[in-house]
């Protein structure tokens, strides 16, 4: 096959070139830090300074065991200079260095022991500007105290979410979500529930990266943001108690308690969460009809509708990590989770005529309940040849079991009069089946090659059994039934390379996928069985180059060819209620949409980075609205056409004082969208959003958070356009129990302005909506750290497939 040829060829070309390029000489420093007392000291801030001019080359802190590391270094002549609050700055001259260093423990002194009335403020920021990659450390925000991952997800740089929890970066929609670097198994709207209920006491930190590498699955036409959770890795019984309670129209209650212990070759972890909670949605929807003209209205429809839903979630980690040799690791962790969420609404809705008489009120009352259930098993294993040869590799087996019923009663009342009902029970079994090893080779000092493989197999099974009563009594509702099993394979195969060449940083990759899918939707008394299969191959290649002008500014070139397949659920062609009047159905011809990403950047002093970028996407995924002479309105998506994103994106952090520093980004895109949804439709619109952050920290262990985000006019798809939105944030937290606790209280949407509000076009009609949440809360929270932080084992991640988590179960 042609394919196959031009691949053989193209991976032979990166290694051959990657083979016989010549080294250059770059180094990595490392060491540890700890106190008077020998005791290693977590988060300290590490600062590499050229002795020639005291200028910045790299900056990092230390993890939780204390040990520091600053990669990727040119040889030269430096100094390190090392600050953490409650202890006096410390600098350690290095000699010139043509070879990786390693320094001696270095000892920091307390400052009340050294220097009475001089407090030094040291922290890890809030967000870490990367050329490859933006970095938000969740503990850096009070505001983040008691709040969940999504809420923490919703306010960082560049990320939005919609009214159905589909997540955007920088305007572009299918963002890959990634939990400690594996996918999530979850569609948009389970995704933004699951993220709802997890505590942001739990995340360590948030990766956001808009052009990732070979190595990650090629899926995500915007990107990857990779949510890290904590890990506990220090020797000895140790672990981190969080407790928040919340209030806003209703109660919020979230907790975690990680723990740890290890000793000798053994790391046993165990993490637990819950989030016991209720939520409100205040909806508002307000229809136009037209005649064939598009422009004379025929009647109107009016629809408010409240909705309450509490929230019981649970989720639980447990492993351990064993050292089988000084070369090798293997890893178990078990995941579980259970979460339950019953969703009560009432709504009444007026069909009015063209002058706004009203003919007739139809009044909705709904019981919607919702489980999960999930069990995972992860085994992972890495073994070390040498120095510079590592294989590592994953097994994961995940099983959903996810459990709705949904249940609707109506009753019409004016010109005519009647009462109608519907049930529904929809269960869906999900087995999950992912596999992967990867193999790294540094040749010399600078080269690094990566290459591996992959494979993913997914089963569902999705049953939609609905009733209607007539005259009260329940009946099969034929038309309605649905019973569909997917299944799906993806294999994969990439190579990646990475050159260290002066002061130029050059990386080029390529990836393979073959996807493959087999789909039976069974039929019923009213309806045969279908089925439908496809098989498709793409190459999926990526490049960046960096270059240090100086000690100040370094540019960066990236491009990639990314892909989004359809969620399994939206190729099912079967109905789904959304309320009497708005129906959700699948489309089994939904094929994936490709997207050439590029983006320019300057780092100037990793304090300020300007990035352009531009994509193009080819059939593309959209929204659909459509609506039939009886006013219902039908909702599903499929391949519009095109989609082009033009953005210019301003990070930067600022220190106007010693206790102030200060994170502002601002992100402008100009997307424009072309398709044919019964016409051909375009549309058009400029975007900006920014987000800023500011973090004060005071004397005796106070400090305080005001932080906010706005966005303006958004085109969030072709048929749907999103008014301004925004919120402001503030909080004060003080240490206490000798640093190792502390306090913090806080409240989200000062002045309740995080509304979603907006219009669709249907077919012959026109929507206004408002969606307003529990947006503003005040929370009180508890956190308190115990145990000793020495070094401890890495624990690995799994293999499930980078993509396939996004595409589970989707309505």
């Amino acid at each position: 096959m042609k394919w196959t040829n031009c691949l053989i060829a193209l991976l032979s070309f990166l290694i051959c070139h990657a083979l016989s390029a010549q080294p250059a000489v770059s180094i990595k420093i490392s060491g540890s830090v700890t106190d008077s007392s020998g005791q290693l000291l977590p988060s300290v801030t590490v600062m590499l300074l050229k002795s020639a001019d005291s200028s910045t080359a790299k900056i990092t802190s230390t993890d939780h065991s204390g040990v520091f590391a600053l990669e990727e270094v040119p040889a030269g002549q430096y100094f390190l200079s090392f600050s953490a609050t409650g202890y006096m700055p410390h600098s350690v001259a290095l000699p010139a260095l043509d070879a990786s260093f390693t320094t001696g423990p270095v000892r920091l002194q307390r400052t009340a022991t050294m220097l009475a009335g001089v407090t030094v403020v040291a922290r890890k920021p809030l967000i870490e500007l990367k050329p490859d990659r933006t970095i938000v450390n969740v503990d850096a925000a009070v505001t983040n105290v008691g709040a969940t991952a999504l809420e923490v997800l919703e306010k960082s740089p560049g990320v939005t979410v919609d009214r159905n929890g589909t997540i955007s970066l920088k305007g572009k929609q299918n963002v890959l979500i990634l939990m400690d670097g594996k996918p999530s198994y979850l569609s948009a709207t389970d995704l933004a529930n699951y993220l709802g209920g997890l505590s942001a006491s739990q995340v360590e930190l948030i990766e956001i990266m808009t052009n990732p590498s070979s190595k990650y699955d090629a899926a995500g036409n915007a990107g990857i943001i990779n949510i890290k959770t904590k890990k506990n890795k220090v020797k000895g019984f140790n672990g981190n108690l969080n407790l928040a309670y919340g209030q806003g129209r209703y109660y919020k209650n979230n907790n975690s308690l990680l723990l740890n212990y290890r000793n000798g070759n053994y790391n046993l972890y165990l993490t637990y969460s819950n989030n016991i909670s209720q939520y409100f949605t205040d909806i508002y929807a307000y229809r136009w009809y037209y005649a064939d003209d598009n422009k004379t209205v025929t009647n109107r429809f009016e629809q408010p509708t409240y909705i309450t839903s509490p929230l019981r979630n649970h989720n639980l980690k447990v492993g351990v990590d064993y050292s089988l040799s000084r070369k090798t690791t293997l890893g178990v962790s078990v995941t579980g989770l259970h979460s339950s969420r019953k969703t009560i609404s009432n709504n009444y809705g007026e069909w009015m005529s063209k002058d706004e008489t009203v003919d007739s009120v139809i009044r909705t009352s709904s019981n919607n309940k919702s489980r999960w259930k999930n069990a995972g098993f992860t085994v992972s294993a890495r073994h070390t040849f040498s120095e510079n040869k590592e294989l590592s590799a994953d097994i994961d087996y995940l099983d959903y079991q996810l459990d709705n019923s949904q249940y609707y009663l109506n009753t019409l009342t004016g010109n005519t009069n009647y009462t109608d009902g519907l049930r529904g029970n929809l269960p869906s079994a999900l087995r999950i089946f992912s596999a992967k090893a990867d193999y790294t080779q540094l040749i010399g000092k600078q080269l690094k090659l990566e290459t591996g493989w992959k494979t993913s197999h997914v089963k569902t099974d999705n049953l939609a059994d609905y009733e209607y009563l007539e005259s009260n009594v329940w009946k099969p509702d034929y038309d309605k039934t649905n019973h569909f099993l997917y299944a799906e394979t993806i294999h994969a195969l990439y190579v990646n390379a990475q050159q260290q060449v002066s002061r130029w940083t050059l990386q080029g990759g390529l990836r393979f996928e073959h996807t493959a899918y087999d789909a039976d939707q069974l039929g019923n008394t009213f309806r045969k069985d279908s089925s439908f299969s496809r098989q498709y191959s793409s190459l999926f290649p990526t490049g960046f180059a960096s270059f240090q002008a100086d000690s100040s500014h370094t540019f960066s070139f990236s491009v990639g060819r990314r892909i989004d397949r359809p969620a399994f659920q939206k190729l099912n062609p079967f109905v789904f209620l959304i309320n009497k009047y708005t129906y959700q159905t699948g489309n089994p011809y939904f094929r994936p949409q490709y997207t050439w990403n590029f983006e320019f950047s300057h780092l100037y002093k990793e304090t300020l980075i300007t990035t352009l970028s531009y994509s193009v996407t080819n059939d593309y995924f959209s929204q659909i609205f459509l609506s039939d002479t009886n006013g219902l309105i039908i909702y599903t998506e499929g391949n519009l056409g095109r989609m082009t994103n033009v953005g210019l994106s301003v990070s930067a952090q600022l220190a106007p004082t010693s206790w102030w520093s200060a994170s502002l980004q601002a992100n402008l895109n100009r997307k424009k969208i072309e398709g044919v949804v019964v016409n051909a439709l375009s549309a058009t619109i400029t975007q900006l959003s920014m987000n800023i952050s500011n973090q004060f920290r005071f004397k005796k262990g106070w400090s305080a958070e005001l932080s906010g985000f706005y966005i303006t006019r958004a085109q969030n798809d072709l048929q749907e356009v999103l008014d301004p939105t925004g919120q402001l944030a503030a909080g004060v937290a003080k240490q206490i129990m000798k640093n190792k606790a502390s306090l913090k209280l806080s409240i989200r949407d000062i002045f309740y302005t995080q509304a979603m509000a907006g219009w669709t076009s249907f077919q012959g009609a026109t929507e206004y909506f408002k969606l307003t949440r529990d947006s503003r809360v005040a929370t009180l929270a508890f956190s308190w750290r115990f145990g000793k932080p020495l070094k401890g084992a890495t624990r690995r991640t799994g293999s499930a497939s980078d993509e396939i988590k996004e595409r589970i179960g989707q309505n």
